[in-house]
């Protein structure tokens, strides 16, 4: 007998937890001097920002596909 997988839905849409992890990212990066690990989490927020500009995309309604 198959045991049922225990799933469990996030509290928050994707877009919003990618929203507060660049947020995040970018409020740590304030307090830091210049540096690498400022570097680090400024790359971070901007490859998060990204990520969340391309789901939005990709989950528009405008989105079409090739005819």
């Amino acid at each position: 007998m198959k045991k049922k997988r225990n799933r469990s839905r996030p509290e928050l849409s994707l877009q919003e937890r990618l929203k507060r992890i660049a947020f995040r990212a970018r409020e740590k990066a304030e307090v830091l001097p210049p540096g690498r690990e400022r570097d680090r989490l400024i790359m971070a927020a901007v490859s998060t920002e990204s990520a969340a500009a391309i789901e939005r995309w990709l989950t528009s309604r405008e989105l079409q596909g090739p005819k």
